[in-house]
């Protein structure tokens, strides 16, 4: 879903934020937004302080093209230097939406591999702590593409290693895509040998929980027991917070303005203040609407306001 998303080529247009108010406390766990990264990787710790962030994610390259840009040191020592001067405490990058490890097609798997796998490579040369990537499209054998997938996944962190995590995201359930059940990730992740493990865990999608079937509405509780029970909360290594578009149970991923849309305001309150998901970075991928600043901050104030019990 590419609400939220700016891609890395887009233009970016200058940022006033003095009429917006200055944002309330949050002394929680990193809250943020996707944030770009025009003009260079090191531009975006600043954006992500313009926008009260302490948390960011941002794309590595642009999402809807093949081509891989290389990040060299010097490009990796700006961003690190820019976001050691920053408020920014969690970043991750969400990879290629080209990306599918689990397509049986052997030229365009082969192509995702190797996409993937510099991916995972770029992300680990800025130190980033995650990278998020969407399970793919199994199109023939719900079962082979899983191990398809699994197998592209392993053969990417086999190839490089450091401390970015990688984060396997639920989807909303459209079409032939994989991870719409916290137990088919848990299956995925099982197919991934042992030793490799350790260095994926589990990012989840507010809109793509609620338009799988997870009633984050009506059964809030009883969603994170479920996905305790059968994941753990310790593999929770992100949150997207996108309220949807749609009804529940649409399996469609259309991202909506928090309050906005079909799941509300209350889940987000709870989920801020849920002590199970204390530990879990968060981070919002709703729509930009005129720049890249006015509806973050505005969803950011309305979030650290959750926490205050003012929200």
């Amino acid at each position: 879903m590419t609400a939220g998303k700016p891609s890395a080529s887009a233009k970016v247009k200058p940022y006033d934020v003095s009429r917006l108010g200055p944002m309330p406390p949050y002394h929680g766990p990193p809250l943020g937004a996707h944030v770009s990264t025009v003009g260079g990787v090191a531009q975006a710790p600043a954006r992500a302080d313009l926008i009260g962030a302490t948390a960011m994610q941002i794309f590595t390259k642009t999402p809807n093209q093949w081509k891989e840009p290389i990040i060299n040191e010097v490009t990796a020592s700006a961003f690190r230097a820019a976001l050691a001067t920053s408020g920014v405490q969690f970043t991750n990058s969400h990879d290629s939406y080209l990306i599918n490890l689990a397509s049986p097609d052997p030229t365009i798997r082969d192509r995702s591999i190797d996409s993937f796998s510099r991916e995972v490579e770029r992300c680990n040369i800025l130190h980033l702590d995650a990278l998020v990537s969407h399970p793919g499209n199994f199109i023939n054998d719900r079962a082979s593409g899983i191990a398809r997938n699994a197998d592209g996944i392993t053969q990417a962190l086999e190839k490089h290693s450091g401390p970015t995590r990688l984060l396997m995201e639920g989807t909303a359930g459209q079409g032939t895509v994989i991870g719409s059940t916290f137990e088919e990730l848990a299956d995925l992740l099982n197919q991934v040998p042992a030793a490799l493990r350790a260095r994926i865990g589990i990012c989840l999608d507010t809109c793509h929980l609620y338009s799988a079937g997870y009633d984050l509405v009506n059964d809030f509780a009883g969603v994170w027991t479920r996905f305790d029970d059968i994941l753990g909360l310790d593999r929770l290594g992100c949150l997207h917070l996108n309220d949807s578009k749609t009804p529940f149970g649409s399996h469609k991923d259309r991202h909506e303005l928090i309050g906005d849309g079909s799941i509300g305001k209350g889940p987000f309150a709870n989920i801020i203040n849920e002590a199970r998901l204390g530990h879990v970075p968060k981070v919002l991928e709703t729509p930009k609407g005129d720049d890249m600043v006015t509806n973050d901050r505005k969803m950011l104030r309305m979030l650290r306001g959750f926490a205050d019990g003012n929200g």
